[in-house]
């Protein structure tokens, strides 16, 4: 058989020098990852080396970081230029720098950072994802597990918080990182080689080196305990004034400190200020009658000995109840001024550019006649005819522009509608939710402390609008319904926890369903 293959002379352009240095930066969109890429490119070319960066983009969202690549190695004899490589390969990598503390784990799971060459540089703050973030409670990944790996994977660490560093000296977290990698010597170039890369960008040079130096300094300095990026949710502290200028608000705050007890104070704080702004004052007032009122069941359930938890979590989880998503509240939400600066502040906009957003919605029939007064959207609801014909015209994906005039008007109107609220079928539905939600907590308050306050906790699972606050709700009657099953049982508060862990994990339902099985398995018995 014939070979026509064509070969080619691939002699080596002159003899094999040094390795080149790899750097690999894992940094989220906003984060100045393609910066410091171009930084660390221009530091090597200004002393006369080759180097070449590539970048893999991420998922939108923080579902997914970019990854930059790059290598630099000095030229070889009589000027010959290196081959670079173009992607990382585990095991040869010198520097990995990752702009958030989970991003330096998954660094990790890739095998890029491998004990005999790798210098870690991470910050150790938390940027959550959107699984961490949609899921219905608290499933914010534990974190302990990398700052493990780190001591064990890598051959030199530096890792602190980055992130809160740069908005102190007034810029982004790529100088930090900048810093870091000055500090761990791992190019052999001089620290005045790196202000004058800085110097070239031409804007926010001053903070710029301010943080540069500040990272420069806690990097060569280290720190006798090493940095943990802690996963816990800290509880909320609320230090109450004395006294508030609007008669009305300083009246409720007086009422908030004489009923209810101390340990109560900070959530019912909080709590009251959000249902206030979620709807008006009088709907503050509606919070604490039905906390003060649980409150007094507490004090009758011996709510003393137990730090009067059950108020507190009562405080904290009302004030989640009555402020259900609703479409008013996504309207008004997405035409604050405060959010569009916080967009405008995540993507970097400067002077002179003009921000546009597209937002993807698909609104139901069930989302806008929900918002209906509660005889107008009855009426609706029982023709069906009609029903169906408006949903056919409602019921699509719309790419909305938020700030062209037309849908950001639109949107006001809607956010606008909140002083109906009150009168429509949404909010019916709401409240014989929450009052029979409170119902069952209180009377298992009365017989088992520990179990009316799982009870309450069980509002963590139910989050958001449509089909995610239908799908939440759902968990929460499985739950709900098997622990009133096994009331009586003097453990029950422990399976009611086990629940609403499977409840909160799962999102197919399966964990839930099978320790539902269990429970019915003793019950049966």
């Amino acid at each position: 058989m014939k070979d026509d293959t064509v070969k080619l002379d691939l002699k080596p352009g002159g003899p094999a020098t040094e390795r080149p240095i790899s750097i690999a930066i894992v940094a989220m969109g906003g984060q100045g990852g393609g910066v410091l890429t171009g930084w660390i490119v221009d530091l090597a070319e200004t002393h006369g080396w080759v180097a070449q960066s590539t970048s893999v983009p991420g998922v939108a969202q923080r579902t997914g970081a970019t990854i930059y690549y790059l290598e630099m190695m000095r030229p070889g004899e009589g000027g010959q230029k290196p081959v670079l490589a173009q992607m990382p390969t585990p095991g040869d990598v010198d520097v990995v720098i990752a702009s958030e503390f989970m991003e330096a784990g998954r660094s990790i799971l890739r095998g890029i950072v491998t004990p005999d060459r790798t210098t870690l540089i991470a910050s150790s703050h938390r940027s959550l994802s959107i699984s961490e973030k949609t899921a219905p409670g608290d499933s914010i990944a534990d974190s302990s597990a990398v700052t493990d790996a780190i001591g064990v994977v890598a051959r030199h660490e530096i890792v602190f918080d980055m992130n809160a560093m740069a908005v102190q000296n007034g810029s982004v977290i790529s100088s930090a990182m900048f810093g870091g990698l000055a500090a761990s010597g791992a190019l052999p170039f001089a620290r005045d080689a790196y202000y004058d890369v800085i110097r070239k960008g031409g804007k926010g040079i001053e903070a710029s080196i301010r943080t540069f130096d500040a990272a420069f300094e806690r990097a060569v300095k280290g720190d006798e305990t090493p940095p943990v990026a802690s996963s816990d949710t800290p509880l909320p502290v609320a230090i109450l004034p004395e006294r508030l200028r609007d008669r009305r608000a300083d009246a409720m705050l007086t009422r908030l400190r004489t009923e209810l007890p101390a340990q109560a104070h900070g959530f019912a704080y909080l709590g009251l200020q959000k249902v206030v702004d979620f709807q008006d004052p009088a709907y503050g007032d509606e919070y604490l009658d039905l906390l003060c009122d649980l409150a007094r069941r507490d004090h009758a359930a011996n709510g003393d000995a137990h730090g009067f938890e059950f108020t507190a979590m009562a405080a904290k989880y009302l004030a989640n109840a009555m402020t259900y998503d609703d479409v008013i509240r996504v309207a008004r939400l997405k035409t604050q001024s405060t959010r569009r600066q916080r967009v405008a502040d995540e993507v970097g906009l400067k002077d002179g550019q003009i921000l546009n957003t597209t937002e993807f919605m698909h609104p139901r029939i069930e989302e806008v006649a929900s918002v209906l007064p509660v005889g107008l959207a009855n009426w609706l609801k029982s023709r069906e005819s009609l029903y169906a014909w408006l949903n056919r015209r409602i019921d699509k994906g719309r790419r909305v522009h938020t700030y062209s005039l037309v849908w950001f008007l639109a949107l006001y109107f809607v956010g606008g509608l909140k002083g109906m609220r009150r009168k429509s079928l949404r909010h019916q539905t709401e409240v014989a939710h929450r009052d029979a939600w409170l119902a069952d907590a209180s009377q298992a308050l009365v017989k088992n402390y520990a179990l009316g306050v799982a009870m309450l906790t069980f509002r963590r699972l139910i989050k958001g609008y449509s089909d995610t606050h239908i799908r939440g709700q759902s968990k929460f009657e499985k739950v709900m319904q098997a622990t009133k099953s096994i009331a009586e049982r003097d453990d029950a508060p422990e399976w009611a926890q086990r629940l609403l862990t499977s409840a909160i994990k799962d999102a197919s339902s399966d964990d839930i369903d099978g320790t539902i099985k269990t429970i019915e398995s003793f019950t049966r018995a």
